[in-house]
Formats: C-alpha cells, sequence, structure tokens
C-alpha cells in the first residue's frame, strides 16, 4: 500500500546541500524531489534513549529539515551501551540539548528544535502541534498510548519501535491516512498487567538491537515524507536479533477500537498512568503502610548486626541484577519463584519478611503474595536497591 508524500518539496536545494545529499539525488525514487520533501519535512522523536539516538542521527544525516526532540531526562553513564547520540562527556547533561548537540555535528543545515518537558496531557498537543510526523521512541506503556491518541486527535502519523533483550518490534499507526489503518490500540487494546512486561531498565536490552529497530523507523519515516514504498502501515515487523529472522504480520483495524473504532469510547486525552498502572491494585494496598525506605532497611540491618532485631531481608530480582549491585544480608529469591509458589516454602515463618527488587515495583507485586499467605507484617523496600546505592552506599555501580 503506497501513500502520497506527507510533505511539499521545498522551492530549492543549495550547492551544498546537493554535494550533501549525492547518495539520495541518485536514487531515481527519492531524487531531487524527494530530498526537497525531506528538507521540507518536521519529525518530531519522541526520546533521546535507545530508539531516539539512531533516530535522530540518521534523520539528520538524510536531511529532514526540522527535527523536534522531546526529552526531560539527563545522560547517565548507563545509558552509554546504546545510547550512541550522547559521548562519555555527555554525562550528567540533559539528553535533549546532548542529542542537539551531536545533530548539529552531524549536519549542520537542518534545525533542532528542543522540547526539554516531560509530556502530559498538559502539553502534549501543543507539542505536536505543527509537526508532519512523530518517531516514537519511548519505553513505557503509558507515554505509548497518550502518543497514539494525541497523534489521532491531531491527524499526525507516527512510527512506532519497541525494544526488549534481543527482540525489537516496529510499525506506522495512520487512521488519518487510510481508512483501514490502525491505530496502536488496535494492536494492544489493553496494556500489560502490571509488572507483567519488565522494563528496558529491569530486563536489559542488546545495545545493537537499539540500531536496528530505530534504522527501521527511520526507513519508515523516509518513505512517508517522500511518498516512495510500502510502508509498515497495518503491518507489524517483528525482529529476532538471536535468531536473525524478521517476520511481517499483518495487523487489521478494529472495529471496536477505543479510538479509533466505529463507537469510539476515547475522545480526549485520559489519565494513562491510571490506565496502564504501575502495580497491580493488590500490590497497592499491600504496600499501603507495609512500605520501609533505604534509611530505615540500613538502621534494622544495624540493629540485625548488634542482635537487638530479626528479620529475613530477600532479594526479589533476577541473579544478573544481583551480580551486579545488592544489599547487604539479603538473600536471592527471584520473583518467578514468588508467582509459582516456591518462595513460601523458602520463608520463615518466625520472623519479619523484608523484599526489595531494583525500584519497588516487583517487591510490591511479591509483598501481595506473601501477605495473601499469612505473613501479615511482611514490608517491602520503596525505592529498593536503587534507592539503597543512591542514598546508603553510592560505592556500589547503578544500572
Amino acid at each position: 500500500m503506497s501513500f502520497a508524500p506527507l510533505v511539499e518539496p521545498a522551492t530549492e536545494l543549495t550547492v551544498d546541500e546537493v554535494r550533501r545529499y549525492s547518495r539520495h539525488l541518485i536514487i531515481p525514487d527519492v531524487g531531487m524531489t524527494g530530498q526537497k520533501r525531506l528538507k521540507n519535512a518536521k519529525v518530531l522523536v519522541i526520546g533521546a534513549g535507545g530508539l531516539g539516538s539512531p533516530a535522530l542521527l540518521y534523520l539528520a544525516a538524510a536531511g529532514v529539515g526540522t527535527i523536534g526532540i522531546a526529552e526531560f531526562d539527563e545522560v547517565d553513564e548507563s545509558n552509554l551501551q546504546r545510547q550512541v547520540i550522547h559521548g562519555q562527556s555527555d554525562v550528567g547533561r540533559p539528553k535533549a540539548e546532548s542529542a542537539r548537540d551531536s545533530i548539529q555535528e552531524v549536519n549542520p543545515l537542518v534545525n533542532v528544535v528542543v522540547h526539554g518537558e516531560r509530556l502530559d496531557n498538559d502539553n502534549v498537543m501543543q507539542v505536536f502541534e505543527g509537526y508532519d510526523l512523530i518517531v516514537d521512541g519511548t519505553d513505557n506503556f503509558a507515554t505509548r498510548y497518550m502518543v497514539n491518541d494525541a497523534a489521532y486527535f491531531l491527524k499526525i502519523p507516527y512510527v512506532w519501535g519497541s525494544i526488549y533483550r534481543f527482540d525489537g518490534q516496529a510499525s506506522v499507526f495512520a487512521p488519518m491516512l487510510a481508512d483501514d489503518a490502525p491505530c496502536y490500540r488496535c494492536l494492544y487494546p489493553e496494556p500489560p498487567p502490571p509488572g507483567m512486561v519488565p522494563s528496558c531498565a529491569e530486563g536489559g536490552v542488546l545495545g545493537v538491537l537499539c540500531a536496528s529497530i530505530g534504522s527501521i523507523q527511520v526507513n519508515e519515516a523516509i518513505k512517508l515524507l517522500t511518498g516512495v514504498g510500502d510502508p509498515l502501515v497495518g503491518k507489524l515487523m517483528i525482529y529476532d536479533a538471536l535468531e536473525m529472522e524478521y517476520r511481517k504480520l499483518k495487523v487489521r483495524k478494529d472495529p471496536t477500537c477505543a479510538l479509533c473504532g466505529d463507537n469510539p469510547t476515547v475522545t480526549g486525552l485520559i489519565d494513562y498512568e491510571s490506565f496502564c498502572g504501575a502495580v497491580s491494585e493488590e500490590a497497592a494496598d499491600a504496600a499501603a503502610g507495609s512500605t520501609i525506605s533505604v534509611t530505615q532497611l540500613d538502621q534494622m540491618l544495624k540493629e540485625r548486626e548488634a542482635g537487638e532485631r530479626d528479620f529475613v531481608l530477600v532479594d526479589v530480582r533476577e541473579p544478573n541484577e544481583y551480580e551486579i549491585n545488592r544489599i547487604p544480608g539479603a538473600v536471592l529469591i527471584p520473583k518467578g519463584e514468588f508467582l509459582n509458589g516456591n518462595a513460601l516454602g523458602q520463608l520463615p515463618s518466625d520472623k519479619q519478611v523484608v523484599l526489595h527488587c531494583k525500584s519497588g515495583v516487583r517487591s510490591a507485586e511479591c509483598l501481595a503474595i506473601v501477605k495473601g499467605a499469612g505473613y501479615a507484617d511482611a514490608v517491602h523496600v520503596g525505592g529498593g536497591v536503587a534507592a539503597w546505592v543512591s542514598q546508603i552506599d553510592p560505592s556500589q555501580p547503578a544500572y
């Protein structure tokens, strides 16, 4: 399925632009007209992280005239394994500013617009306004649904990508381009249950996978902007890096879709955090009144060492995470052992149980299971080992 170009061509290319983009110009399907369209295009990239890094660099190299960067975070050393738009000297800098400088080094002929605030219901429509296309490099479900809905209401197509460990996905959501084109909600009507799908920060991601999926996103962006080829509208590209296998699946528009279906129920922006939920209701109920800080845990551990208190501290992360950093005195029982019930047989019945994970999400889910098994005085550590390293023991590495 081909579509008309999203952008009208610019009036001309300068001599410098002709020199720079000559390898595009000699492709018959792109040519002078296609390159002029790219020059006239305005593309917003959401996130300057794993997917945003290659996407921003290749959009700039391709000659997209105006590139927006929506990013509020700062560069951390753990980003550098995959976020290739940033370097060691950028650690601690705002990612949007670091990405802007890298883009200008790659191609000073493009205009970069920085949106250095967190996207939310109050600003997303204003930020999106005026762009021809959006490239979505977000890493959480709440923002993905918000991007989908805002883009739909503003009639802006967007290119979506997702990565996790060795697996990647990409698609183009553009109901405004064709009556039978699906949106993100057609593919994922509901978010997964809280805690079911770990984030990249919890589960990890192969660094080079970001380049594979990010380059697919830019490929689709160029096709949409110039009107060449067959974009991934109504198709889902799935990439397995371990097997080096690509699969393409058909995605049909859902007539019952809450946003773009025949009788939509989502007619404006909603509370996306509530819709997706960071933790389940059971976990939130269990954690209410049963959450301790790392400062409290530190005091408890000192009291245990002095023989004044007795409890068992359980780390519910995965073994590879346990090897990176840990809270002293914790025993490792991964979350999966709680889900299948095996962990309950490893917990003492005569001691208080204290649970922790990386951030507090997984331990809250496990806490609900433990309390349901009768451990009424069990607690979990808010902020997890990340807070421990930040506030108690900064000598350990963070991840």
